[in-house]
């Protein structure tokens, strides 16, 4: 196995020397490209793509807790709790839940409707600063915890915040409102709408497509950039060996809580958007699975790993939401067994786990540091490092 891995390695190498310098970034805006016109393709109202519009905004999630999982090395098993907060931020902003106010600005609802209607980006920009700042909170009680600790606390925090959701009915606000509809939901919720495009259409999911087409564009480009920026840097170093990274002078607090800020933030606004898809708000969206379903995507795409976490989001949410339900379903059922694939989905998913945590431990796009520490070539290349360093003081 070894021997193969070497293989594939000079062949990787070889053919990297090989390709022209611009050919990343032409690949780069070919498939840009294609994913701006891959809904021409398909019919505007097909099961396809309604899971390619929830496969992106899974994409989305995937990128946010990555930042908190894979580039901090902070163990978040409470991420639902950012979808719920960008969720009910539809729910408080764009519909008429709050009976008391009639606000209006750029919404899809008739003037002098009750309740607040905002803009969808309006909505977004709302949610990132709500999710922000309750990331942050929740960041506060984790900074002198390590690991599973880490674990546990995130893990409170996303059950408090959906029994909060539940029992949201009991919260008042004044003037006879409510914090929350508990179970029975938050519904008839604004569509989008935007001037010279208009109000969106259940039964064209195109304008869907690529309005969070362009959200996972924007957060690709805030994950590219931070990933090689100085904070960047600072999350990784914390991840590898935190009493190092604060000795070097990397200021502990501020870094790790700007982790929880920015995953936060992205959770938050995928929670709009699929809280504004889903046309309803509801307690019972915000299970503890929903955590984990996002944290087994950036496992099997690789964590640390930007575009490990794209491909892991994309084919676990094409598996959920496409492959099982639409295509799969009915498979038992032709070799004479009586149950359905969807029934299985979870032990899927688990299975599909311990396949690549078998055969492909550092995930199926790592990061190259995870992937030499996983491969046992990291010591290695320390040691060439070393041996480098040498020859260079023996010259000298």
């Amino acid at each position: 196995m070894s021997e193969l891995r070497a293989q594939l390695a000079e062949w990787r190498a070889a053919l990297q020397q090989r390709l022209p310098w611009w050919w990343s970034r032409l690949l780069a805006v070919a498939l840009i490209l294609f994913g701006i016109v891959l809904p021409l393709l398909v019919p505007p109202a097909s099961d396809f793509l309604n899971a390619t519009v929830i496969a992106l905004a899974y994409v989305v999630m995937a990128l946010g807790l990555n930042v908190v999982v894979g580039f901090a090395g902070l163990l978040d098993l409470g991420y639902v709790a950012f979808y719920a907060f960008g969720a009910y931020s539809v729910g408080w902003f764009g519909s008429s839940f709050f009976f008391t106010a009639h606000v209006n600005v750029l919404s899809s609802a008739l003037s002098g409707s009750i309740g607040i209607h905002l803009n969808f980006v309006l909505i977004l920009l709302a949610a990132i600063l709500i999710t922000s700042v309750a990331g942050t909170i929740i960041g506060l009680p984790t900074l002198r915890l390590r690991g599973d600790y880490i674990a546990i606390v995130t893990l409170a925090f996303g059950e408090i915040i959906g029994v909060v959701a539940v029992n949201g009915t009991d919260i008042h606000v004044g003037g006879g409102q409510t914090l929350t509809a508990g179970n029975l939901g938050i519904s008839a919720l604004d569509l989008p709408y935007f001037p010279l495009v208009g109000k969106f259409s259940l039964l064209d999911l195109r304008p869907w497509y690529w309005l969070i087409y362009v959200i996972v564009l924007i957060v690709l480009f805030v994950n590219l950039r931070v990933r090689d920026s100085r904070l960047g840097r600072a999350w990784v170093a914390l991840r590898e060996d935190e009493v190092a990274a604060v000795s070097m002078g990397i200021p502990l607090v501020k870094t790790k809580l700007l982790a929880y800020a920015m995953g936060a933030a992205f959770g938050g606004m995928s929670g709009v958007f699929l809280g504004f898809y889903a046309t309803t708000v509801n307690a019972s969206q915000f299970a503890f699975s929903f955590s984990i379903f996002v944290l087994a995507m950036i496992i099997i795409g690789g964590l640390g790993s930007i575009w490990g976490a794209v491909l892991g989001a994309l084919l676990l949410s094409y598996i959920n939401y496409y492959l099982i339900p639409d295509v799969l379903n009915t498979l038992p059922q032709k070799f004479g067994l009586n149950f359905s694939l969807t029934q299985l989905s979870f032990g899927i998913f688990g299975f599909l786990l311990v396949i690549v945590m078998v055969i492909r431990p550092q995930g199926l796009f790592p990061e190259r540091r995870r992937r030499l520490e996983l491969t046992a070539e990291v010591a290695a290349e320390d040691a060439q490092l070393v041996e480098a360093g040498g020859e260079g003081a023996g010259a000298a």
